[in-house]
């Protein structure tokens, strides 16, 4: 099965039943967690795309919200590690890191209090690999077995040590055979009420198996955009805007009843250099795109000062992530001379291609080209309809915006965007040692062995590699402030409603 990019953007990467207290927002004076109440929450959804099938391509944030709450994932991203459980309690792998056992949790159950066995877990995952879901899961229907009650087995073709990372989310289990989705009857905190044209009424599932949610209920309302879900939090319709963005969060910022959540490493705005041919081919001339950019001036623009620098290395959020290697400053002058020794064509126009998906991509390419015309590149940004994009720019143009809503490890992003077998190469980056790297790191037998490896790899990239990572954006949610342990880890972490309570 295939994972489709901007499924991903649109979600962004969660937290799980055991989050940790520190990936949960507590704002305001602290508070013993009160039980009780309800939680009006707000997410962009359009009519048109509403899907209640856990296992297809949920593009509303509203349908993914709603899902995320009724039905259990495998696991769920965390903080340090970035893989909690949820569904499966623990989970382990064979020498070769080619099988990965994984271990329901103790009591689970369905809604109907039914319990949830190995069988039903098995079915959901093949219906989702079958059906073309949002997954990223690199396992063959037929590898997807049992090993005794409470036991799912997963066995992949090569080494790979992200299997507990790559079932994050999206492996929601349903009954086995189920293909009604109407009543909704799944394993998660909330069990469905009622649901009406994208909205619905949650309440609190009394025989879950982690820790009792302390909300009665969730009342999930969707907005058509952005800034109607803004002005419902503003004017006080609802209680958390779930993603609302930059602007909703300089409007809230200064209001006493309010409170902004900001959510690290939420979504990845930069650049993509051709490596294997054309103007970029040369790594002195990448090294010096990357010298001519103001970093903290484009994260202030584009921004709006809800995000952080980057050092063009993808996985920020990742606990691996090599905060030793030394950021990258602008250096105006010492990008010239890289042109210079590369014989770079300073005469030339260069073409950088960008769409309208991520908010503030199309800002960027026109910042960028501001700064890099300071040290003799001259760029003209030419903006295309996201279907264009992809069918006309995307894996081939020489210069172009790339954007990622997940924030995934390191070794993720080393795999699926930079090694040469992958057929998202983005850069066409073919680097034989760091493809040594990553096969290190996905057969890695211990945490030593792994560590290295991801730190390799990521040299290799800082060095040499094809992308211009020059900030991470926060993901925004403005909520009122009464409510309390909001989750704050980036990406899809914002749906992971179940520790949340109103004071």
């Amino acid at each position: 099965m295939d994972w489709n990019r901007r499924q991903l953007l649109r979600g962004g990467v969660g937290a799980g039943a055991l989050l940790l207290l520190a990936a949960c927002s507590d704002t305001g004076k602290p508070g013993a967690p009160a039980r009780g109440g309800t939680l009006r929450v707000g997410a962009v959804g359009t009519a048109a795309r509403i899907e209640r099938d856990p296992h297809a391509n949920l593009s509303n944030d509203s349908d993914f919200l709603i899902t995320s709450l009724v039905y259990d994932a495998l696991t769920v991203p965390g903080a340090d590690p970035n893989v909690a459980p949820r569904l499966a309690s623990r989970w382990e792998s064979d020498a070769d890191r080619k099988r990965w056992t994984f271990t329901l949790a103790e009591n689970a159950s369905f809604h109907d209090g039914t319990p949830v066995t190995a069988e039903d877990v098995v079915w959901s995952l093949r219906r989702l690999r079958s059906i073309g879901g949002a997954s990223k899961m690199p396992v063959a229907e037929a590898d997807i077995t049992t090993d005794g009650p409470g036991r799912v087995v997963l066995t992949v073709p090569e080494p790979n040590t992200q299997l507990p990372l790559l079932v994050r989310l999206m492996t929601f289990t349903v009954k086995k055979d189920t293909t009604d989705f109407t009543a909704a009857v799944g394993t998660g905190p909330f069990r469905l009420e009622s649901y009406q044209g994208g909205n619905a009424r949650l309440v609190r599932n009394e025989r879950w198996h982690g820790p009792a949610p302390l909300l009665d209920a969730i009342e999930v309302t969707m907005f058509e955009s952005a800034t109607a879900l803004g002005n419902a939090v503003l004017g006080g319709q609802i209680d958390l805007a779930s993603n609302v963005g930059a602007i909703a969060g300089r409007t809230a910022a200064g209001r006493s009843d309010l409170q902004v959540v900001r959510r690290s490493d939420d979504t990845m705005l930069g650049v993509a250099m051709r490596t294997a041919d054309g103007p970029f081919a040369d790594p002195r001339v990448r090294t010096a795109v990357r010298l001519g950019v103001d970093r903290p001036a484009l994260v202030n623009q584009v921004h709006s000062g809800y995000g952080t620098v980057a050092n063009d290395i993808l996985g920020t959020a990742d606990p691996r992530y090599d905060t030793s290697i030394p950021q990258r400053a602008r250096d105006v002058e010492r990008a010239k001379t890289l042109l210079r020794e590369a014989n770079f064509d300073t005469g030339r126009t260069y073409p950088l291609a960008t769409k309208a998906e991520a908010p503030g991509e199309v800002e960027s390419a026109r910042v960028l080209a501001t700064q890099l015309a300071e040290i003799g590149l001259r760029v003209e940004v030419l903006v295309q309809e996201s279907n264009a994009f992809y069918d006309q720019t995307w894996l081939t143009a020489p210069f172009y915006t790339v954007s990622w809503g997940t924030n995934d490890s390191t070794l993720f992003y080393a795999d699926k965007l930079l090694s040469s077998r992958s057929n998202r190469n983005e850069t066409a980056f073919k680097d034989p040692e760091f493809d040594a790297a990553t096969a290190r790191a996905l057969a890695a037998r211990d945490d030593a062995e792994y560590a290295a490896a991801c730190a390799s790899l990521q040299r290799i990239q800082y060095d040499r590699g094809g992308y211009l990572v020059w900030g991470m954006a926060d993901g925004i949610d403005v909520a009122a402030a009464r409510v309390r342990d909001l989750p704050v880890l980036g990406g899809f972490a914002r749906v992971q409603l179940e520790r949340a309570w109103l004071e």
